[in-house]
């Protein structure tokens, strides 16, 4: 479940900051079928990964872990 709600925060981020997969993969030197698989829940971060994106997502990596914990708990309420 924590998967699934990183890749849709990663997702929201990415698209907030007008960036394609590929793009955000060649800004923070990771592969774009990584991106996928983390977006869809299929991978987990680690925390150098989650440094890597939060650069060009323009958000801090404390913020990023911020909003999936936001969301986990919106979740596990309802």
């Amino acid at each position: 479940m924590i998967e699934k709600i990183f890749g849709q925060i990663l997702r929201k981020h990415r698209m907030l900051n007008c960036l394609s997969q590929e793009k955000l993969s060649q800004e923070c030197g990771l592969d774009r079928s990584y991106i996928s698989l983390l977006e869809r829940g299929l991978r987990q971060p680690s925390l150098t990964t989650i440094l890597l994106l939060s650069k060009p997502l323009n958000i801090s990596a404390a913020n990023l872990i911020c909003d999936v914990e936001e969301l986990l708990n919106e979740n596990t309420e309802n």
